[in-house]
């Protein structure tokens, strides 16, 4: 498949240090599919097709152009952020050199932040699955051209659901706070801009009022969606990470030291310290849960 299938007019995007399939497939985001030489998906509700060719995007519709640059932070110096990090840090420059090209997706903040409450406990696999069906049965058709997709379900749609149709989703536990975010979102009690004008101590903190929203859910959120670059989410991959290579021997570590450590260790860009790390271990480790 390639852009012209969409009867669509396609545009070129220069975008240097940068790899798409690698960014769409670092547990970022759950819903982009693989389509002959590139990707779809939606950003927010807007349908997109695109592919890589060497240092260029070819995006379709071209009008999204503006929007396919800043949903993969084009704008951000990735040489710069690298630079940041902490001279001597082997297991950072080894996760780095492996990740080239990464980038951190700014996404839509409601469904970011959906997307990682029904992602407790699960493998990437079962977060795709799971966007895919709640995608399906209750979010809008969206098209271009020929391109035709799901958005994912609003607020509003969702708040309007019981807990029982959104565990026939296969959400299972997961239901019960997604809907009591749903509703939380719908009447807005949790609005963006306000979101957007606390600092990260005070925005972590409101995150985390919602249900299903704990410390790692909230640093997703903070760093995909808000734009906190030095947010640090951690999992289980990045847990074991820290311990493996930062307090290796070391016993009695709690998870408050580790985010404590991480957070003065990594600095200003530490969620994209956290990225790479994050991605670097879960391909090279054993299969587990996803982010």
């Amino acid at each position: 498949m390639s852009a012209r299938r969409f009867g669509l007019a396609s545009a070129e995007i220069v975008a240097p240090d940068f790899d798409l399939a690698l960014t769409l497939n670092s547990g970022q985001v759950f819903h982009w599919r693989a389509e002959g030489e590139g990707f779809a998906g939606t950003i927010g509700d807007a349908p997109v097709y695109v592919e890589q060719r060497g240092g260029s995007l070819i995006v379709t519709p071209a009008a999204r152009v503006g929007l396919i640059a800043r949903y993969f932070s084009l704008d951000h110096p990735l040489a710069k952020i690298r630079r940041t990090f902490p001279a001597g840090d082997v297991a950072l420059a080894a996760a780095a050199a492996s990740c080239a090209g990464l980038r951190i997706i700014r996404q839509p903040l409601w469904e970011c932040t959906a997307t990682f409450i029904t992602s407790a406990m699960k493998q990437v696999a079962h977060i795709r699955q799971i966007s895919a069906v709640l995608r399906a049965r209750y979010g809008r058709v969206v098209r271009a051209g020929e391109l035709e997709l799901h958005a994912y379900p609003t607020p509003d749609a969702l708040a309007a659901l019981g807990e029982a149709d959104l565990r026939a989703c296969g959400l299972g536990f997961r239901a019960a706070k997604l809907l009591g975010t749903a509703r939380r979102f719908a009447s807005a009690e949790i609005a963006e801009d306000a979101l957007r004008g606390l600092d990260r101590g005070a925005a972590e903190s409101a995150l985390r009022t919602l249900p299903g929203v704990g410390p790692k859910v909230a640093n997703c959120v903070l760093l995909f969606a808000l734009e906190h670059l030095d947010a640090f989410p951690i999992d289980v991959w990045i847990e074991r990470v820290l311990r493996e290579s930062y307090f290796r021997g070391k016993r009695r570590v709690t998870t408050a030291r580790l985010r404590d450590f991480a957070q003065s260790h990594f600095g200003l860009y530490g969620g994209y310290a956290q990225q790479y790390l994050f991605h670097h271990a879960r391909t090279q480790g054993s299969r587990g849960t996803g982010k």
